[in-house]
Formats: structure tokens, sequence, C-alpha cells
């Protein structure tokens, strides 16, 4: 296990159906592919020694026999592997059947599970052939010359890293199996399947899995079983899911005649994070903590420098490659308008007054304005886009901003900020000539002088429109363009604010001529356009790419993982893109600049949690203004 992951798979062999030694011949093939690809765990379909339509076979001794003598041969030929293999037999113990999940590793039969749940309606009958796990008198079973636990209240377990098997139907039932092993330390949760297909069923099994895995707060492994199967009256097409927390992050191809393999990481690191922030899961796990369950242990590969990770990793996790965009876009939008719809509502019949820079922050606070004035059916007069351009102001973005006010039929008032801002340094002694901080933020600062003053005249308030990753990396002044009355965009990072900017403007919504604008304001590079005029001061120039800080804000904070494995993750995902060195030089500044500048975030105004993350003091992230961040300064400096 390297950085937290294990490499799991679930593989889908050709089968004889009643014919155990070809089977295990077929499965030997596939676990030697899956070590070729580094795989930990691995698990095969339910019943996979002998087919899961064997029917009245299984009452047949001399199967049951063959089936025992071939579990047996499949440890054998697989002992030189320290890779935990799950497959399905039927198992005869105490003058009963069990369809059972058995656990190999190394050449030791580790564990038999057997089914809690047997289907008897429909298509299915098992209750013919097999009896319940709740029906087992005896906690061991003997498989060859084998003496291994035997229950459904078994947990594998190496280090931190606990595993659970359920079997099919186990998955369907109210309280699961799984659901159960998982309150007592089972963070994988392998499920062994004998599904048939059904119009529409394959969608209604993922969101099972995908909601199972959510709720136990999992990795869950899915395999089930494929051609080979008897189709005498049903079809078995070979399908695999791995999900894990709520996200299916692979899917196995159905209707493919040949054998199949699944690989992917599970994140168990994150996992066991999750479960530590979630007081609900340590409150419900504290009402399965009395109950006796055997742990068996085994072993994990060691760590390897060459572990490489199969599933892929995002590069804006904000706004993953699965997520329908304009879906996503529209549902942020949304959020914002109806947090600012209540609170046009509680304040009466106030104005808005926002400053309008032609950057992109400003202009999805101002379209979201529009939209909220007139789902609200207020007059969009009732808006005061107030343009005030300065000393390092473009000719661009101030153009773009006063056609945007003028297109969208708002109050409009255009005052300039140059002279004001000159004679305040004048007054405090600066020579206006030097392009410091004091000079970019006593502009900063007079704009917010000038909006908190017009609001005041108006009877209105003022609308911020600084997003996430500003307050990540402090980019803001205090006192300035960090102050507002409410904060629309202020859970939203700059990458998605990016995106939903272009997706306005692409679906036309407000007439060509502004969706052009809008398009081109997504196309200007981001600026606060306090010195040097023309664009000439490029903030990712300056701080590096949103898109490396965004991806860094995320994993800190939504998964709070630690600094070499950000790193890590980072390194995969701009693989091509960026260099090491400089993936390395931006994780410092943002480690920097992240902990020195909390104390702006502890003085937020309201705003609406949009996304995942939000670094408001009052919900989401509270943290001490000097808190120290030497150990992820010493940590990134050495990479």
């Amino acid at each position: 296990m390297r950085y937290g992951y294990v490499k799991v798979a679930a593989a889908v062999p050709f089968v004889r159906v009643a014919d155990c030694f070809y089977n295990v011949e077929r499965h030997v093939a596939m676990v030697r592919r899956a070590e070729e690809q580094k795989v930990e765990m691995l698990t095969f379909p339910e019943l996979s020694i002998t087919g899961y339509t064997c029917g009245d076979l299984f009452l047949q001794p001399f199967l049951l026999e063959q089936a025992e003598q071939a579990i047996c041969q499949l440890a054998e030929q697989t002992k030189d592997l320290k890779m935990l293999i799950i497959v399905g037999m039927p198992l005869r113990a105490e003058e009963k059947l069990y369809n059972a999940a058995v656990a190999i590793q190394e050449g030791k039969i580790l564990g038999a599970i057997p089914k809690t749940y047997l289907p008897n309606y429909r298509e299915f009958q098992e209750k013919r052939w097999f009896n319940s796990s709740l029906d087992l008198s005896y906690s061991t079973v003997m498989i060859g010359e084998h003496e291994v636990e035997f229950g459904h209240d078994i947990i594998f377990k190496c280090g931190d890293v606990g595993v659970g098997v359920e079997i099919c139907e186990d998955m369907w039932t109210p309280v699961t199996p799984g659901t159960r092993l998982a309150l007592n330390g089972a963070h994988l949760i392998f499920n062994l399947s004998a599904s048939n297909e059904n119009a529409g069923k394959n969608k209604y099994i993922k969101s099972l899995i995908t909601s199972l895995s959510s709720q136990a707060i999992t990795g869950y492994i899915y395999c089930s079983c494929g051609f080979g199967e008897s189709s005498t009256d049903l079809v078995y097409t070979g399908k695999a899911f791995i999900a894990e927390n709520g996200e299916m992050v692979a899917e196995m191809e159905r209707f493919k005649l040949e054998e199949k393999l699944l690989v992917s990481d599970i994140d168990v690191e994150r996992i066991r994070t999750e479960r530590l922030i979630n007081s609900s899961f340590r409150t419900a796990a504290s009402v399965y903590a009395g109950e006796k369950l055997k742990v068996v242990p085994f072993e994990l590969k060691d760590a390897d420098r060459s572990y490489e990770m199969s599933r892929p990793v995002e590069r804006n996790p904000f706004m993953p490659s699965s997520t329908n965009l304009a879906e996503r876009c529209e549902e942020m939008c949304q959020i914002q308008m109806v947090g600012l719809a209540q609170r046009l509502n509680h304040l009466g019949k106030s104005k808005i007054v926002l400053g309008v820079s032609g950057g992109l922050d400003s202009t999805l606070a101002l379209v979201v304005a529009v939209r909220t004035m007139d789902m609200l059916g207020r007059d969009r007069k009732d808006i005061i886009g107030v343009t005030m351009p300065g000393l390092g102001t473009s000719k661009r973005t101030y153009e773009n901003s006063k056609r945007m006010i003028e297109l969208l039929g708002i109050t409009a008032r255009d005052i300039s900020i140059s002279e004001a801002s000159i004679e305040h340094l004048k007054a405090i002694g600066h020579d206006t000539t030097t392009q410091d901080v004091t000079y970019e933020n006593a502009q900063a600062r007079e704009r917010t002088q000038i909006l908190m003053d017009i609001a005041n005249m108006e009877g209105g308030f003022v609308l911020g429109t600084g997003d996430l990753s500003e307050l990540a990396l402090g980019w803001c002044t205090y006192n300035g363009d960090h102050s507002s009355m409410y904060s629309i965009n202020g859970s939203i990072p700059k990458t998605s604010i990016k995106m939903m900017v272009h997706q306005i403007g692409a679906s036309n919504t407000f007439g060509e001529e502004l969706s052009k604008i809008l398009l081109d304001v997504v196309d200007t590079p981001v600026s606060p356009e306090l010195t040097g005029g023309e664009l000439k001061q490029k903030t990712e120039d300056i701080i590096g790419p949103y898109e490396v800080h965004d991806f860094y804000l995320y994993h800190m904070l939504q998964n709070a993982y630690s600094p070499n494995k950000i790193f890590y993750l980072a390194r995969k995902a701009f693989e091509g893109i960026y260099t090491k060195e400089q993936l390395k030089h931006w994780m410092l500044i943002f480690a920097r600049r992240f902990f020195a500048q909390q104390y702006k975030r502890n003085f937020l105004p309201d705003g609406p949690k949009v996304g995942v993350v939000s670094l408001s003091p009052r919900g989401t992230w509270r943290m001490p203004s000097d808190a120290s961040s030497q150990m992820w300064i010493e940590t990134i400096e050495k990479f």
C-alpha cells in the first residue's frame, strides 16, 4: 500500500458449468494477469469454482468433493503470490450446504464466508440447495487439510486495513452484512455475485453500489459471473464495479465474450479520514461496537516505489470529467440565486451594489444578481453596477464591464479612482510612483469605500465577488475586495467560475452580443489590474496556475491528504503539462499563503456554500490564524 492506496480487481473468467478443474485453470490464468498489474486483492464471481448455474447438481456429493479438491489446487498453484484472492464455491458443513466465499493467500485458505440472504423469488431458488449463514452452529470448517474460520462475522485485517465479504443478494437487503462489517472496521467490501441481465437492471445495480459505498464510507468491489454460465433461462454477461465512498471509479464493459479483468485503486486513507470526520458514522459504529467478530490476519504487499495507480487522477476535482458540465454549472448558479434571493427578501426592497471589473468573478456575480432579480420579479435597475477604472485598468476589461452593464439593463455608475488614490497616497507620504503593496491596496480599499458609500446612499448592500481560490491564497486586500455584505462567489474556486461564465456565454442566454463579451471575459488573463496597465500584471505569472492551486486546495480540505500524497497525485494529474519542480514551487507558495492568510478568512461576510469546499469560519473550516506551516513546508522542500 502506497500513499494509502490499495490496488484491487474483479475477475470474470470463462467457466464450464460443473467443471471445477477447468474453472481453476482459468482462475489461475486470471490471477497471473492480475499479478502483472500489481493487484493486491482480487475477487471472482459467486460460485466461480463450479459455476453458478449448476442447479440440482449442487446436491451431488461428487461435485462438492471435486470443488473442495479444486480450491486446494488453486491455493497450491498461487502459493508464490502475496495476493488476497477471494473465490466462490459450494461448501458442505454440518450436513448442510452453503454458498460461500473463500479467501486464499500464499497457498493458505484463510477463511470462508457463507451467504446470509438467499433469494427464493422470481428466477432465483437458492433455498432449494443452500442454507443461510444464520443456520451455522460451528465457527470453523475443514477445506481439504485446512481448518479455517467460517461465518458471516469475519473481517480480514492487515494493520489498519479491514476487508469484509458479502455475496450477491446480501447487498439487496435493508441492513446489509457489508454495512455491519464496515461499522466494525472493514474499509473494503467485496461482493461476489451472479446477477443475470435484465433491461434496466445494470443501472439500478450501479446506483445501489454507489449508495452502499457512500452510506458505509467504504470501497466496494462487485464482481458478477459471465460467459459460460448456462443460458437455459437467464443470461449472464460478466460485470464488475469498483466504487469508493459514493463515487464509481471503474466499471467493466458488458456483452463482450471474453475473460475480463477490472483493476483500480481504492484510497483506504481517504475512507479512514472520512470516517474520522463523519460524526454520524462514528455514532452508528458505536451501536455495533459490542459485536464479537472474528479477525483473520492477512498481509499486503510491501510498498513499492514502482507502484502505479490504475485509476486516473482528475486535474479538476471540483469539476470532474464525469460531470455534466451544463447541468452542474446551472445547479451552482441556482444555489447562488436562492441564497441571494433569501437575503433580498430578508432586507425588503434593498438594492444590490457591486463593482463590475470585467473579470471573471464580478461577471459571474453580475449574472447571478440579474437572474435573481428576474426570478423575484424585481426591476433590474435595482442593481447598481459600478465601474471604477484605476491606475492599472485595461481598456479591454473596462469596455467589457461597461457594455455588460448596458446590455443587462441595470443601473450604471462610472467612478474613476485614479485621482482619489493618488491623493490618498500623497496624504500618507507615499511617492505615488513606487508600485508596491501599499500602492495596490490603496486602490482596492478605495473601490470598497466607494461601494460601501453608494450602498449607504441608495439603501442597498454590497455584493461581494471574491472567490474560494483567492480566499485560500489570501489573494485579496484586507478590508478591500475582501469585504462585502454578502459574498456570492466565496465557496466557488476560480477554475469553476471560469467554466460557469463560459457555460453562460456559450448558452447564449442573454443574447449574442453579451455572449461574445462573456467568452472574451473567459479568455482575458486573470489580473487585479492594480499596476502596469493593459494587463501587464497577471496573477498566474506571480503565484502559479489556479488549476494547480485549486487541485491542492481540494485535496487538502476535502480529502485531508498529506503533502506527500497531494504531490504524488499532482504529478500524475499534470504529467506532461507542468514539471516536478514547478509543482513543488507552487505547492510551497500554496502552503505558505494558506497558513499565513487565515486571519482574512476569520473575518468573512456571509455567503452561500455552493460546492463541497468552503472556508467559512462559521461552517466548514475553523483554524487559528497563528497555526504553523513549518511541518508542511519542511515536507514539501524534500520533494
